[in-house]
């Protein structure tokens, strides 16, 4: 197999992979979505993920890969234990800014460092990291309303929220010195920025497209990668 995906920064290259195996192996035994219905596909490569190969991560990125496209998720605790996966909605990939770009560092690391302990915070029902979640989710619920009414500004202080809180719950000693300063070098060029996954990159939404230029000059003088976005399917 060959990818383009770039290694060990948080940007889903490894779940790309087993979903990507996972989707020939359903088109060469002829299996539908009639025998594993879409829905349940996520959790099922997360499983492969989980018990083959040690990986300790969440659906999202699984979501993406099997829906193609622009996801809401909604993982309501009462709906994840009764029927193992959430609430999936295909959002109009229209909606999304043509001035989102990511960063990231040419050299990687490993991603699964930036986790720290906050999964088992979680799972000891450490009050900090359940209301955080839950905060998280209100996110998610204000960007697609962002979204839909092509709110871009609104979109993007979602996005500066998201990442303030999870510096809050992890630390800057977790985030990490190389993350902080790729979401510092787009504040001084006046854009919006988050992670996109599990540290190593940051997805970042410009204020205009004149600004691309002096953030790719300021990004690869930091040593990363530039790339804007171009989402597959846009109209424009």
């Amino acid at each position: 197999y060959d990818t383009n995906i770039p290694r060990q920064v948080g940007l889903s290259g490894s779940s790309a992979i087993v979903t990507a195996l996972f989707r020939a192996l359903m088109d060469f035994y002829g299996l539908t979505e009639d025998d594993i219905p879409k829905p349940l596909q996520p959790s099922f490569v997360l499983s492969v993920e989980m018990e083959e190969m040690g990986i300790q991560a969440g659906l999202q990125d699984r979501v993406v890969q099997c829906y193609q496209g622009l996801v809401y998720m909604d993982f309501d605790r009462e709906k994840m234990e009764r029927d193992n996966h959430g609430t999936y909605e295909l959002l109009a990939i229209d909606a999304l800014p043509d001035l989102l770009f990511i960063a990231y560092r040419a050299e990687p690391s490993d991603s699964g460092k930036i986790h720290s302990n906050v999964k088992q915070r979680w799972l000891n029902g450490d009050q900090e990291v359940v209301d955080g979640m839950a905060t998280f989710a209100s996110f998610a619920e204000d960007g697609r309303a962002a979204l839909n009414s092509r709110d871009i500004a609104a979109f993007g202080g979602l996005m500066e929220k998201n990442f303030a809180l999870r510096r809050e719950l992890y630390s800057d000693a977790v985030v990490g010195a190389s993350n902080l300063e790729m979401v510092e070098i787009a504040h001084k060029h006046g854009a919006f920025a988050k992670f996109p996954g599990s540290g190593g990159a940051i997805l970042g939404l410009a204020r205009a497209h004149s600004d691309f230029e002096s953030l790719r000059v300021a990004y690869e003088n930091a040593g990363c990668v530039f790339c804007v976005l171009e989402p597959a399917g846009r109209n424009d």
